[in-house]
């Protein structure tokens, strides 16, 4: 599901046996593990928070089987209504209770059709509660290498597997880790295009 999210760095662990992916957490320099990724996962971590949840999206291309369909019809003109989906309704229900949603697309200009697809979906997420904005890559000078939110006082890398399908999550609360983060929105969201704008 890409309205959550893809990709990770640093020190992560997965099975490479074909049983699923694992979450690896650091804290203090302490591996744990948590369950595979699923909504339940997410829906846990986002009713946890308190202040804020940024998500980094940096890849323009990403496979979600649960989108297939849908931008498959996108790309042969089918005119599609845009569904309302559990993940808007945490949002919705996130948003409501004070925590501010806020999710920056670096993208490369032209869309790939992927992006293309996902901002004419887009208004879905702003009608629930997100902040979106579009950063064009050749105007976001060094960009980091993987997809992350940034949950108050945590950082949550979405893991994809060789084909860019989602795999899994690594958690970190590492205070450089999340140090760094922190500066890397701050900076991108400054120079980002809210998505009323970009259209």
């Amino acid at each position: 599901m890409h309205e959550v999210g893809h990709q990770a760095a640093g020190a992560i662990e997965r099975e490479d046996n074909g049983e699923r992916p694992r979450i690896l957490v650091h804290r203090r320099g302490i591996p744990m593990l948590r369950p595979e990724d699923s909504f339940e996962v997410w829906r846990n971590m986002f009713r946890d928070l308190h202040g804020s949840a940024f998500h980094l999206e940096v890849r323009d291309e990403y496979h979600v089987p649960a989108e297939d369909e849908r931008l498959q019809r996108f790309l042969r003109g089918v005119p599609t209504p845009t569904p309302w989906l559990p993940w808007h309704d945490l949002v919705r229900e996130t948003v409501e209770r004070g925590v501010a949603m806020q999710r920056l697309r670096v993208v490369t200009v032209p869309h790939s059709d992927y992006q293309r697809w996902l901002l004419s979906v887009a208004g879905r997420g702003i009608e629930a509660g997100e902040d979106i904005r579009y950063l064009p890559r050749h105007l976001a000078g060094e960009v980091p290498p993987d997809d992350w939110w940034l949950m108050d006082d945590r950082v949550v890398f979405n893991l994809v597997d060789a084909a860019g399908a989602p795999a899994g999550l690594a958690v970190s609360e590492d205070p450089h880790i999340v140090g760094y983060c922190r500066t890397v929105r701050t900076r991108l969201w400054g120079l980002a295009t809210p998505y009323a704008e970009y259209l």
